[in-house]
Order: C-alpha cells, then structure tokens, then sequence
C-alpha cells in the first residue's frame, strides 16, 4: 500500500478566472471578482477543517497594475469591503498577513489592512497570508536589497529566505485554478520543491470538494527533495 504524504502545513493558491467565470455568465468583470471574493471565505475555512497551518492567496500581482483603471479600483473597493467583514470576524482564530510592496496599494487600503492585522495579531490559528502588489521576482529583489542596506557582503541562501516579505515555511502546495499552468510570478523562490496542483476549475466555482480534492493528490505523490 502507497504510504501517503502528511496533511500540508502550507498551501498557496493562485486564484484564476474571475474574469472567465464572468464573461461565460455574460456578467461584468466585477462579479467575477465578488464571486471569487466569497469563495476565499469558503476556501479558508475548508483550510482550517484541514489542518493547514498556512494559506497564501495571490490576490493582486504587481503585473496586475496594467489592467484598466476601473477594474483596478472595482478591485479595490472590494478590497476594502471585504476587510471591513474580515475586522467583524477577527474572533475566527485566523490571523491576517500580508505580503507585498505595501505603498502602492493607498492610504486607506493600507489603513484598514493594518486595523485587521493588529486586531487579529494574537489569534493562533490559521495565518491567512494576501499576497497584495506581489511578485515573486520583486520578492527576491527587496530581500537582496534590504541586505545590502544591512552591510551584507556576501549574501547565503538561509539569508535571502530570513529577508522575505514573511519569513513563512515553504509552501507545500500550490494550487492554480482556471486550467493555466504556470506560477506567474508567484512565490518563485519559496516554490523550489513545493508540490504543484492545476484545476480546470475558475476561481468562482472553487469550493470545498475542489479544495479537497487538491489535498488528496497531495497526499498520495512521493515527496524526496532530491534524494
């Protein structure tokens, strides 16, 4: 009998499709998005039923800045509307971070993400992690950057990793919905021996059976590291 992997304690998710699942409904954009907004409520509490210590969503990636302006700021407003139902919740036992190049993103986006994050700091269960203006090259680059300010001559491997927007574990599961298969920018350092899963699945029709069975692939590959 095949032994099974252990539960993964990180998942990262590269939520794709909104755009698809709308424009198949013959709806806007935006409820693509609004859809996919309440999918990550469902997602994260399929994640906590689980076990997983960790969750990663890529939200909005740097590259995300070239859509139109007025998605852009649908996107936002979203944002901020689901940030004001997350502070309502802060007593879920999850607790926000988030990892990106904050400035960008505006005052009163950055405002209500640091509200959440204070007042769910001390929660100990799931660490729900937005991925917000990421890149994963960017990552890389500020990481290298942050230790050359630090007086770094020579940089190390374990140094880059401690330099990271979150010095969280690697992820051991990616997760790409919509039938792309690529990581598009998305935690390209931390992904060296991640497990990778892809779904014909859009975003919005990503529930709780899709997540699970995305666990259960997990558990039956082989993980060596190289040995």
């Amino acid at each position: 009998m095949q032994k099974l992997s252990p539960p993964p304690a990180h998942v990262a998710i590269i939520m794709d499709g909104n755009g698809r699942w709308a424009a198949a409904k013959k709806l806007p954009r935006e409820e693509g998005h609004r859809k996919g907004a309440q999918v990550v409520e469902a997602v994260t509490k399929a994640a906590q039923n689980a076990g997983v210590k960790y969750l990663t969503l890529y939200a909005f990636s740097t590259e995300n800045w070239r859509r139109s302006p007025a998605e852009i700021a649908a996107l936002m407003r979203l944002l901020s509307q689901t940030l004001d139902k997350y502070r309502a919740q802060k007593d879920n036992n999850v607790r926000l971070i988030v990892s990106g190049r904050r400035r960008k993103l505006g005052k009163a986006v950055l405002a209500k993400l640091d509200n959440v994050i204070n007042a769910t700091a001390k929660n100990k269960g799931l660490t729900l992690n937005l991925a917000l203006n990421y890149g994963g090259r960017q990552e890389i680059v500020d990481a290298a950057n942050k230790l050359l300010t630090l007086g770094k001559t020579k940089i190390a491997e374990a140094d880059i990793s401690k330099n990271l927007y979150n010095n969280l574990p690697a992820p051991d599961l990616i997760i790409r919905t919509s039938g792309e298969q690529r990581l598009s920018n998305f935690l390209l350092w931390q992904a060296a021996y991640s497990e990778l899963y892809f779904t014909p699945v859009l975003w919005p029709d990503f529930d709780e059976d899709a997540f699970t069975a995305a666990l259960k692939d997990y558990a039956r590959r082989q993980r060596r590291f190289g040995k």
